[in-house]
């Protein structure tokens, strides 16, 4: 069952066109301005971090983009809760909250691989209304709000039309907790390399779901997702005429970590495909 998430949320909320078009332009000022902080700290980071599980790293980058972004929108809406990588939950949570993953693709920025975002999407009792993602590298803005659909650097952007899944380009990603489950992802990964054009590893889920919503992929799957991961991506899918649904169940829960996002003519075979997979015991990976 797929859900139009964000016309949901919208309705739910009751907001008018003209707040959506502010709250949009304030989420691409702060997903710019996280993006300019990454810049400025590219390839001259001085401080690497883990926080607990292997790879799950935190550079002196992803804190100071968060503080200015945190300290732009609490300004600007004091009245919205907050939900930060790094910084965590403040602020009202059963209503609007900003979900801000200020650095998407740390260990990527970490090396100097220039495959990164810094995302800002705005939810409404946990369903995402709209987003914003820089990535900055490459100089591309995207943005999305309902009413006026999904842009990036202000050009209209679409989903693709590729019509069936063997001649599709797909993108996907391994959760930092690959390494102790069975639920990893690699046979999905090794599954679906067969039976398409090919499926690309990012590391940045932000950017991969921008990459759909403006059809340089035609499909995206992933699970240990926290909800900065997805909340803006959500929108620029949606709102570029693509789906987004769970793969294992059938409602998409934000908290639940796991989603699909494609183009709506492979969704259906991408499911299909998806739930004939099992998983590979970590044993055959020294797990």
């Amino acid at each position: 069952m797929t859900l139009n998430i964000c016309d949901q949320a919208v309705s739910d909320s009751g907001i008018s066109q003209k707040d959506l078009t502010k709250l949009t332009d304030l989420a691409k000022s702060a997903a710019l301005q996280g993006g300019e902080v990454l810049m400025n700290y590219y390839r001259k980071i001085n401080t690497i971090n883990n926080k607990g599980l292997e790879g799950d790293l935190v550079t002196n980058a992803d804190i100071e983009a968060e503080n200015l972004i945190v300290s732009l929108l609490n300004n600007k809406t004091p009245e919205f809760g907050i939900f930060a990588e790094e910084g965590g939950v403040s602020g009202p949570t059963d209503s609007y909250v900003w979900c801000i993953d200020p650095l998407d693709g740390t260990t990527n920025y970490a090396h100097g691989y220039p495959f990164f975002a810094c995302s800002i999407g705005l939810t409404w009792n946990n369903k995402p209304m709209l987003g914003a993602i820089s990535i900055p590298f490459i100089k591309e803005l995207y943005w999305a709000t309902p009413g006026q659909g999904s842009f990036c650097n202000d050009q209209k952007i679409e989903v693709s039309t590729s019509k069936v899944l063997n001649e599709s380009l797909l993108v996907t990603g391994f959760a930092y907790d690959r390494h102790s489950t069975e639920d990893n992802n690699y046979a999905e990964f090794c599954w679906l390399t067969h039976r398409t054009r090919g499926v690309r590893r990012g590391g940045a889920a932000a950017v991969d779901m921008a990459f759909v919503a403006s059809g340089r992929i035609d499909g995206y799957w992933e699970r240990g997702l926290s909800k900065w991961d997805i909340a803006a991506g959500i929108p620029l899918v949606e709102l570029a005429g693509g789906l987004i649904s769970d793969y294992k169940s059938n409602e998409f829960d934000l908290d639940r970590g796991r989603i699909l996002a494609s183009n709506p003519y492979i969704q259906k075979e991408l499911l299909s495909e998806l739930k004939k997979v099992s998983p590979l015991e970590t044993k055959f990976f020294g797990g």
